[in-house]
């Protein structure tokens, strides 16, 4: 392969999903701009601390992800994974009732179909709230909301810093917080939720208030 052919080639590699480095990972954010992403849900907002303008509820600022919060919606990356491992850094501002989440192997959100397209009801979300002193529940952070509680808490209060790892293979699913195991779950072993999707699309949770992502990367362990 001559030399402009090869790096036509490469620079094509790199439009798609995103250019995989040496260890497997895609980065599923430029820190640039949503490339790759889908809003679903609200779009626009009007933000009534800058004279009622309406505002986009996902941006981009300062290489970071931020979404207002403005209802329930997703950011959704465009592309179907089945077993990865997916790494989020999230931080929620100072303000109180925070919620969001990310969810795995889910399908496109329909507003129209709420409860049956929503990842927590359809796969997963693993929720994220700012709740680092509340006891493990089907409802706290880091739980497989509503279905299955974490072992420990290893998130951080508002507004540091988290780092989220969750790895799915087969049936088997692994969440860890800033390096630190806090559920692991085989969906065969529990007759509800067996039936569960072995693939899907991930995202980012809209729900209440603002909150931002970085390093948002995934990395396939199935071809």
């Amino acid at each position: 392969m001559t030399r402009p052919v090869a790096v036509a080639f490469a620079l094509l590699l790199a439009g798609s999903t995103r250019a995989a480095d040496k260890d497997g990972w895609l980065e599923l954010f430029n820190g640039k701009e949503l490339s790759g992403w889908v809003v679903e849900g609200p779009k626009e907002y009007k933000d009534k601390s800058d004279s009622d303008k309406t505002k986009p509820n996902w941006s981009v600022h300062d290489g970071l992800i931020r979404t207002a919060g403005a209802g329930l919606g997703f950011l959704r990356y465009d592309k179907e994974f089945s077993d990865f491992i997916l790494h989020v850094e999230y931080r929620m501002v100072k303000e109180k009732g925070v919620n969001t989440g990310i969810g795995i192997r889910t399908t496109k959100f329909d507003p129209k179909q709420s409860t049956a397209s929503r990842p927590s009801f359809y796969s997963y979300e693993v929720q994220l709230l700012d709740d680092a002193d509340a006891r493990p529940g089907k409802g706290t952070t880091g739980s497989l909301y509503r279905y299955v509680a974490p072992a420990k808490v290893a998130h951080k209060p508002a507004p540091e810093w988290n780092a989220v790892e969750i790895e799915c293979v087969g049936p088997k699913i692994r969440v860890s917080f800033n390096g630190t195991d806090t559920l692991v779950f085989d969906q065969s072993t529990d007759d509800k939720l067996k039936s569960k999707p072995l693939s899907g699309y991930v995202c980012l949770q809209s729900h209440s208030k603002q909150v931002e992502f970085r390093n948002v990367r995934i990395k396939p362990l199935t071809k």
